[in-house]
């Protein structure tokens, strides 16, 4: 360990993250992208060729009734108002139902998704003088009930990161009258402190005392917040806090659900045997009715959560699990399975669990949801098996199931995620068009998850056409901002890719974060259309920056020049072969795209991590001298 007193403090200062908002914003300022932007901006950026295909139709539109002139001449006046309302109707899909709450709540998280962790936006830190869309305060009761809890708690996601400005901006809310307002800023506190480690654990002084309340929605808002601002941490306290939860015979079922989802998050891959026994007890206790609703469901995860990545650890569990209800026993199965293998690219449980898909199943049977997810979370592992789990998956949808269908968009989503590979985009731009809504709906989910933090002008210029076709739909249309948001994720220096170090390490809290919301989209209608909205910030756990900063030894940054190019796999080549190709040369900070590499352009320094990602630590090269 560092042996004196300061260097134990930068030391500590590395381990609790406490850099990363203050490096963030280094890269936004580097890259000019400090600018707030409103939704708005991002409906009509999604390309830039707005002013042509307007023209284009206009022109379209202008033809079509120089024809009809010639040929129709008495129905004239009704084609022309027709035509002129379908030209206006592929520009007024972001107008539509203007004001309408899910319009709004659909806004909420873009403005969210798009400034995470800019501390500024143009809907709710605006100060009350602003001339824009006037004050936080209004912004936030332009929702309704459940959604005020999402745009108190979107305050969180976009001070992310940034601890003291986050809580003292979150405060306010605390002293609403409105229960929906204090469980929106619980939830905030939470996000704000997501893979931050604090000294003065602020999130457990503030959440603690709220998981007791009477009211549901505000001890959700605490529960989840703790869940999100200790994920991974295995903080013995909050086991003995949350647990009695899962047993409490008065709480009501999705009090339980996030309970159980939250302890998996704290717990995850700790295959902790008290966690373990509070949730299955929990759902021993559910009865009939509430095995059937779609929220009972998180309980199996939050077990499966415990067991992430851990292979064999899990089959005591699993033979538990077969004493459960009929109702939930293959659920649960297929989770704890596809979790525990998580990540390992182990191609027997692949097989095992396409063997599950492959059966034609009565109606009501919901197993196979998580199982073809479970492709998707064992195969991710590496490229070649994450290539044949792609084609797989296309096979699963061509004889699959409905509740294949519905699932297969999602899955393809986790395996590219923040990597969108061209087959998989046209495959999910096909599926959005598809005649079920629930797989066109996962499907445009996935298109966002596939171009999370990419910006991708191709994904984009595909969810501004989906916008247009949607517009009279607002399931479906609320579903395209979400993608929209996603897609510029923190103006595009965000991934929600799991891997990290060259795909050598998996972060298990990221994929958790990832698999909790995937599996509350496997019935989106129940859950993310419902009032179980705010499930979409679990996002918060996998996101980071896609940066390389570099630092000297006092943790300042320092700009020197890398190469950037596509990574070349150099693994059993003798000598020492080039490790990227096509690269360009950057000043630091710099943006890393998925597979690509950087190295160092400069013998004057010599980095302390043998992978350039995130921060990196120089150090002067003795031996260096000057040309």
């Amino acid at each position: 360990m560092a042996a004196d007193d300061e260097d134990r403090e930068m030391l500590q200062d590395i381990i609790n993250n406490s850099k990363l908002s203050e490096g963030y914003l280094t890269l936004a300022r580097d890259i000019e992208v400090m600018e707030p932007k409103s939704p708005e901006d991002i409906y009509k950026s999604s390309g830039s060729n707005f002013v042509e295909e307007l023209l284009a139709k206009a022109a379209a539109v202008c033809l079509y009734l120089l024809i009809l002139l010639v040929f129709h001449k008495g129905r004239l006046l009704k084609k022309m108002i027709l035509a002129v309302a379908h030209l206006l109707d592929g520009r007024a899909s972001a107008g539509a139902s203007v004001d309408s709450a899910r319009q709004n709540l659909a806004a909420t998280f873009v403005n969210a998704f798009v400034n995470a962790g800019f501390g500024q936006d143009k809907l709710m830190t605006v100060t009350s003088d602003s001339s824009s869309s006037g004050s936080s305060g209004n912004w936030l009761f332009k929702n309704k009930e459940h959604g005020k809890t999402s745009a108190a708690a979107s305050l969180g996601m976009i001070l992310l990161w940034d601890v003291d400005s986050g809580l003292a901006q979150i405060d306010k809310y605390f002293h609403s009258n409105d229960n929906h307002v204090i469980a929106g800023a619980l939830l905030g506190v939470g996000i704000v402190n997501c893979g931050i480690k604090n000294d003065c654990d602020p999130a457990m002084a503030l959440l603690g005392d709220y998981t007791d309340k009477e009211d549901t929605s505000i001890r959700i808002g605490a529960i989840m917040g703790l869940g999100i601002a200790y994920a991974g941490s295995q903080n013995e306290q909050l086991r003995y806090k949350l647990a009695p939860i899962l047993n409490d015979a008065k709480a009501s079922l999705d009090v339980i659900a996030f309970t159980a989802i939250s302890l998996g998050l704290i717990y995850v891959g700790s295959c902790n045997e008290e966690v373990a026994q509070a949730i299955i007890f929990a759902l021993m206790d559910r009865s009939e009715s509430e095995l059937g609703e779609p929220l009972t469901r998180l309980l199996p995860l939050g077990l499966g959560l415990l067991y992430l990545g851990k292979q064999e650890s899990v089959e005591a569990t699993a033979e538990v699990s077969k004493t459960f209800n009929e109702k939930i026993r293959k659920y649960c199965d297929m989770t704890l399975l596809s979790c525990a293998y998580a990540g390992t690219g182990n191609v027997l449980k692949v097989q095992n669990l396409l063997g599950h898909c492959s059966q034609h199943l009565d109606k009501g049977e919901t197993h196979q949801g998580p199982a073809v997810l479970g492709i998707a979370m064992v195969a991710m592992a590496e490229e070649l098996g994450l290539e044949m789990a792609i084609r797989s998956l296309e096979h699963l949808l061509q004889y699959g199931e409905q509740n294949i269908r519905r699932a297969v968009p999602l899955a393809l989503g986790l395996l590219c995620i923040s990597n969108p590979k061209v087959n998989v985009m046209d495959t999910l731009s096909r599926l959005s068009h598809d005649t079920d809504s629930e797989v066109a709906m996962a499907a445009v989910i996935s298109l966002g998850l596939i171009g999370a933090g990419t910006n991708n002008a191709r994904i984009a210029g595909m969810l501004r056409n989906l916008s247009s076709y949607y517009y009279k739909d607002t399931s479906l249309l609320f579903c395209v901002r979400i993608a929209q948001g996603l897609v510029h994720l923190g103006k595009g220096l965000l991934t929600l890719n799991p891997y990290h170090s060259d795909r050598f390490l998996l972060s298990p809290t990221a994929l958790a974060g990832l698999i909790t919301m995937l599996h509350a989209c496997l019935d989106m209608k129940a859950i993310v259309l419902g009032k179980y909205h705010y499930v979409l910030y679990f996002l918060v756990l996998a996101m980071q920056p896609r940066m390389l900063l570099t630092v000297d030894e006092n943790l300042k940054p320092l700009s020197v020049p890398v190469r950037v190019g596509q990574a070349v796999d150099v693994v059993g080549q003798a000598g020492r072969p080039k490790t990227i190709t096509g690269f360009q040369t950057h000043s630091t900070p710099v943006l890393l795209a998925a597979g690509d590499r950087a190295e160092l352009a400069t013998e004057k320094y010599i980095p302390l991590s043998p992978i350039l990602e995130g921060f990196v630590i120089l150090k002067e090269n003795p031996d260096y001298r000057e040309e």
